[in-house]
């Protein structure tokens, strides 16, 4: 979670003024833990020109609400059901490419800031990053500027002196369309095919179809070698699951 210091916030430049209305960035936080949703939009809200317009607590939610409300920065999670906050990012800007979409996550790996940055997200903050650091990325984001937590590119700098020009398989993910990113993430969680047409709103026949276009374009051919493929490229987290069908 964005920790928060008693310096930090009283040192903040704009914390003891009041920016106009006109001037105030809309901001959606998108995490599917409701704490840290609620502390970061505490740590925010004490910032005078940053407003929080709303919460979504997985990717599907989070493209929905933008494309209402036309959040100018969106802070996006990466690990959430349901959808998760790469293809959220992909699928809010291909609507809204003005939007400035945020990634917030405790993950520190360069390759999750290339595959971001990549698809055009405006930056990559650290859950370990104090209050100053989110505030300046959404300003940095909102100014049309990249921001990537300072610990990441120093790290990256250090690790460029080491080995060059190896990658794994998280910085090359297959180009899925929509929509087999939709049903890969949820295959991986668990949902049979029933489930996952329901989710969709698609025929059975349909699911079918893109699992088996999935396995085809990706030279994977069970359901536990897409699990581990979307573990490895950041779409689930690696933890235990019920059986898979």
């Amino acid at each position: 979670m964005v920790e928060l210091t008693t310096t930090a916030l009283r040192n903040s430049p704009l914390r003891r003024g009041a920016a106009g209305a006109a001037d105030r960035i809309s901001v959606l936080l998108v995490d599917d833990h409701t704490l840290i949703r609620q502390g970061v939009r505490v740590l925010l809200e004490a910032e005078a020109d940053i407003v929080v317009v709303g919460e979504a607590e997985d990717g599907r939610q989070a493209v929905e609400m933008t494309l209402r409300q036309r959040t100018e920065v969106v802070v996006m999670d990466i690990a959430m059901p349901l959808l998760n906050g790469i293809e959220a990012t992909r699928q809010i800007l291909a609507a809204l490419p003005a939007t400035r979409v945020l990634i917030l996550s405790a993950h520190s790996d360069e390759e999750y800031v290339e595959r971001v940055t990549g698809l055009g997200a405006a930056g990559y903050v650290l859950k370990q990053s104090s209050l100053h650091d989110l505030a300046e990325a959404i300003r940095t984001a909102r100014a049309g500027r990249i921001y990537v937590s300072p610990s990441i590119v120093r790290h990256g700098r250090r690790k460029n002196h080491g080995k060059p020009g190896q990658q794994s398989v998280s910085a090359l993910p297959a180009r899925l369309s929509t929509r087999e990113a939709e049903v890969l993430q949820l295959v991986a969680e668990g949902k049979a095919n029933k489930q996952t047409a329901v989710e969709l709103g698609i025929s059975i026949k349909t699911v079918e179809k893109h699992r088996n276009g999935l396995m085809q374009k990706l030279d994977i051919h069970d359901v536990a070698g897409l699990v581990r493929y979307a573990i490895a490229v950041g779409i689930i987290e690696g933890r235990d699951r019920s059986p898979l069908s």
